[in-house]
């Protein structure tokens, strides 16, 4: 971690400990992430039978995984309706507890349920335990997410395609989800091959990164002699022609006389 002479990149896989501690100690840049605090926003217009199918896979999949759900935000128009429905399909998983805000409180099973504290909405439990909570609008999911997220994935469950645009474009997150789970959040399920890690970092890569993710470039030109300074002034010898070249693939296999002219 202090070899930035020959070490251009750390990517930490392990624990949220692991990870703080090299991103508090590493001299040299980190592609990572500490949390995994995944959000699902079941709205107004949710099919709910999807919402509970979706909810169901994001939690209990494998929720020791950074993609799993740990929030759970529900719109008080359909709250009602949906918590008992999805208690009911919970009910053959062991260990599901929930931490509810005072309106989903009364509606979900007493036994496992307890009243949830703000810190609840910032934990990465990696079990059975989320947290819950009512909603009045997309607006306010979307302002809960923002501030408690820890930037991974987070999806809505909504019919309302306005409503999905609305939350996918505002969401400050790597990854943003309509009407499914968020544990598609993997490079080998976006079909990056072998995944290297997930980022959270807003520099560079971002969200799964395969190989091809940790890609950089490097500038080839060949000229003829050619000079800054022959671009320049009242009267330039030469102009910059800026536009893609057809049927080309690369730099590499541009002609040199045609990338001397450019």
């Amino acid at each position: 971690m202090k070899g930035d002479k020959y070490i251009d990149l750390v990517i930490p896989r392990g624990s949220n400990e692991l990870v703080r501690s090299i991103k508090d100690a590493s001299r040299i840049p980190v592609m990572g992430h500490a949390d995994g605090i995944c959000a699902v926003y079941v709205d107004a217009k949710a099919d709910l039978d999807k919402a509970v199918k979706i909810v169901v896979d994001s939690k209990t999949h494998y929720c020791a995984a950074c993609n799993s759900m740990e929030t759970l935000l529900v719109h008080q128009e359909v709250v009602k309706e949906f918590l008992p429905k999805l208690a009911k399909a919970f009910e053959a998983k062991e260990d599901v507890r929930y931490k509810a805000d005072p309106l989903c409180l009364s509606l979900l099973p007493k036994e496992v349920t307890e009243a949830a504290e703000e810190e609840d909405f910032h934990t990465e439990f990696l079990c059975h335990t989320m947290a819950v909570k009512a909603v009045p609008s997309v607006d306010e999911a979307i302002e809960h997410i923002n501030g408690h997220s820890s930037g991974h994935t987070e999806s809505i469950v909504t019919e309302d395609s306005a409503a999905a645009e609305l939350f996918m474009s505002r969401i400050d997150s790597a990854g943003v989800y309509h009407n499914c789970s968020t544990r598609f959040a993997d490079g080998f399920r976006y079909g990056f091959g072998a995944e290297v890690g997930i980022s959270t970092n807003r520099i560079h890569a971002r969200g799964p990164v395969g190989l091809e993710g940790l890609v950089i470039h490097k500038y080839r030109l060949y000229g003829n002699g050619h000079t800054a300074a022959g671009f320049a002034g009242e009267k330039p010898e030469h102009q910059f022609l800026h536009k893609r070249i057809q049927g080309v693939a690369s730099v590499a296999d541009i002609p040199q006389a045609k990338v001397a002219r450019r």
